[in-house]
């Protein structure tokens, strides 16, 4: 079996070891391909790095709504600039965050259609973060994400809305909260939801899996979710494996496990 992490942040500064051990873990436990995915340029920046150094991590590359009001030109600029680097392989992670609200909903309205004119323009994948912003998120995807791919990271929506995200052409990725033994209705999100259109991820070094919840979060812990997701569907691990892990590859182009990208 071999899994992709399709969200990371192995730049993370709750990492108190170096990337070499968190990669070596990584790959030991069947997670071949890895994608690490900036929330500012600072961070865009580091996960390009990243990638460099390991032939198993991918980068993407974008502003976070949290940093909203730095999405200036001179931002958008370097975020082309580092979009054409083979190793970039989406713009995010993007999108509106109503919860903390750390940027005016304005500024993160103007953020995420300025970087989503960016996706379009380089022909890359988004991935989108979404916080307590369904109605809003869905309507600027409705009207200005048409012929874009992408995820929605970390789903905390309904069925119907991601039953409509997936007719836009949009996956649905499934973090490490579907382990919690009280996340019900995450639990039967997942038993209806398509496996294909499901991605799973960490967000790593947050959102931890049980047996680890409460401690820093790693790739190592993906299949953690695999697991949970093949119980909820009554599969076979090693289907949801396969499918999740052909899904990614769709999406970015990651490597199958066999070597091969889609």
């Amino acid at each position: 079996m071999t899994f992709i992490d399709t969200h990371a942040h192995l730049d993370s500064a709750r990492f108190e070891e170096g990337s070499d051990d968190i990669v070596s873990r990584a790959l030991a436990a069947g997670v071949h391909a890895i994608l690490t995915v900036g929330t500012d340029l600072e961070s865009s920046h580091r996960a390009v790095a990243l990638a460099q150094e390991h032939s198993c991590v991918y980068a993407a590359v974008g502003v976070h709504p949290h940093d909203a009001s730095r999405v200036t030109p001179d931002a958008l600029a370097e975020l082309k600039r580092l979009s054409e680097h083979e190793a970039v392989l989406a713009i995010g992670e993007i999108g509106l965050d109503f919860y903390r609200n750390l940027s005016p909903p304005d500024k993160q309205r103007e953020a995420l259609l300025a970087q989503l004119e960016l996706a379009r323009c380089v022909g890359k994948p988004v991935i989108i973060h979404d916080r307590q912003a369904h109605a809003d998120t869905m309507s600027i995807l409705q009207d200005t994400a048409r012929n874009l791919r992408g995820v929605l990271h970390c789903f905390s929506g309904n069925l119907d809305m991601a039953l409509r995200a997936i007719r836009m052409g949009f996956y649905i990725s499934i973090a490490g909260p579907v382990t919690f033994q009280n996340a019900r209705r995450l639990h039967g999100l997942v038993r209806e939801l398509p496996l294909s259109h499901m991605l799973i991820e960490t967000d790593c070094p947050y959102l931890a899996p049980h047996p680890h919840r409460g401690r820093c979060n790693e790739p190592a812990y993906v299949p953690l979710v695999a697991a949970k997701i093949a119980a909820l569907k009554q599969l076979p691990i090693e289907r949801v494996a396969e499918v999740t892990t052909a899904n990614a590859a769709q999406l970015f182009g990651l490597p199958t496990g066999d070597g091969q990208a889609l």
